[in-house]
């Protein structure tokens, strides 16, 4: 029975904060206007790194959990300029691969690869890949040994990938990724055919299936010419950066990663006391770095949503402050007929709750209807809403409401009746 009584008060209480808002409308939505604007901040912010962080997962898990990569300095995502020590470390050299390949037991495939984009200094070749009338600028021109299809996880939507014995003598022929060949040949029909890469002319013999992901895959990965290494190396002798990728056998990821690390220490000279002069990573690695600075950036939004929320609940504050004054006589005649001090307390906190509420209700929807353009206008940046984004959104607003609005709840109890009727 007093559970039934506590419900209709609470709705009773309801009724009376939605009245006092719909009369107050325009005061209503401008006092919640903070609050809107951070949890359009707050949900949007989160939508997109969690989109991005999604996209990020799908791309690099595409290539396999037992990849690793190792390049001259640590192929992961860097923050700031490489050191001088760095840029003087010498290339990774397709003998080191062999080695690997050679001595480690836990170690599948290896391939190589060597790429223009690898290479140090000024971008003075940057290739375009040409098929009659049409050309595509900015591609990934790249060679690699025949294995990059089983190590990269590069599945064959047409065609096939080329043999050792394509690579070993130095045959004229490509594979191109799926949107390259898609855009050159939207009949679909590119094996067979020629491409132009740069004035050199090579004869297609496959396209690679569209990798997962689409944020870093707009970039390159889906744009890309491959040679095989050694036909590669006879147009470009000049570019000696080279990129190795190693997968492990399936559960030896780490045993691997210690072979390849002893192999190529002992083959660079690196001495017992000096760190390693190359950079080894997985694709799991690079996902929890990437999450990583996500979560940073999260941190960051969360701060300045915090201020958004802290204005709101100010203006919250004394907006209530002010029913108070006004709604002095109200008071005054709620506890001459019997209402206590909790009742008015509840009466108040209620609409303090119900206003930031529907102030985090108008964020959310107004955030779902700017991630939904945010789609439409940029297909390439991928955002995502999280139910729990929506939750944490709508939480936190009704909790600005409680928490400021606790101080006006218990002035407007604390008056006096006798005063308070008298208060015109």
């Amino acid at each position: 029975m007093r559970t039934l009584k506590r419900i209709f008060h609470l709705g009773e209480n309801t009724k009376m904060a939605l009245a006092t808002l719909r009369e107050h409308k325009a005061r209503s939505v401008l006092t919640v206007l903070g609050v809107v604007i951070a949890v359009v901040v707050l949900i949007l912010v989160f939508s997109i790194m969690y989109g991005v962080d999604k996209d990020m997962r799908a791309f690099l898990e595409d290539f396999g959990t037992d990849t690793l990569f190792i390049f001259k300095f640590d192929p992961g995502i860097r923050v700031g300029r490489l050191s001088q020590e760095e840029r003087q470390r010498k290339p990774l050299t397709i003998e080191d691969a062999e080695a690997i390949k050679d001595e480690c037991t836990s170690v599948r495939a290896v391939t190589t690869e060597v790429a223009w984009s690898f290479q140090p200094g000024p971008r003075t070749f940057i290739p375009s890949a040409k098929v009659g009338s049409k050309e595509v600028f900015n591609i990934q021109f790249e060679g690699a040994t025949p294995s990059y299809e089983a190590v990269q996880n590069a599945h064959m939507a047409m065609g096939r990938f080329f043999s050792e014995a394509e690579d070993m003598h130095r045959a004229e022929v490509a594979v191109l990724g799926w949107d390259l060949a898609d855009t050159l040949f939207p009949d679909h029909h590119a094996v067979g055919k020629t491409v132009q890469v740069s004035g050199m002319t090579f004869e297609i013999i496959g396209v690679i299936e569209k990798r997962k992901g689409v944020f870093l895959r707009d970039s390159s990965a889906d744009k890309e010419v491959i040679i095989p290494y050694r036909t590669y190396k006879k147009h470009r002798p000049q570019d000696k950066e080279n990129m190795i990728s190693v997968q492990a056998e399936p559960g030896l990821k780490v045993a691997a990663e210690d072979e390849v690390r002893g192999v190529l220490r002992r083959r660079r000279g690196d001495g017992f006391h000096k760190q390693d002069s190359f950079g080894l990573t997985s694709a799991e690695a690079m996902s929890e770095q990437f999450r990583g600075i996500m979560g940073m950036v999260a941190l960051i939004t969360v701060v300045i949503s915090s201020v958004g929320l802290l204005v709101g609940g100010v203006g919250v504050m004394n907006i209530m402050l002010m029913s108070v004054t006004e709604r002095t006589h109200e008071i005054g005649v709620r506890k001459a007929i019997g209402a206590r001090r909790t009742d008015v307390i509840r009466q108040f906190l209620i609409e303090a709750v119900l206003l930031t509420g529907m102030g985090g209700v108008m964020g959310v929807l107004l955030a779902l209807l700017l991630v939904l353009i945010l789609n439409l206008v940029l297909p390439s940046v991928p955002a995502a809403v999280p139910a729990w984004a929506v939750g944490v959104a709508v939480v936190a607003a009704m909790g600005v409401g409680l928490f400021f609005g606790m101080y006006p709840a218990v002035k407007a109890a604390r008056l006096d009746p006798v005063e308070a009727l008298r208060y015109e």
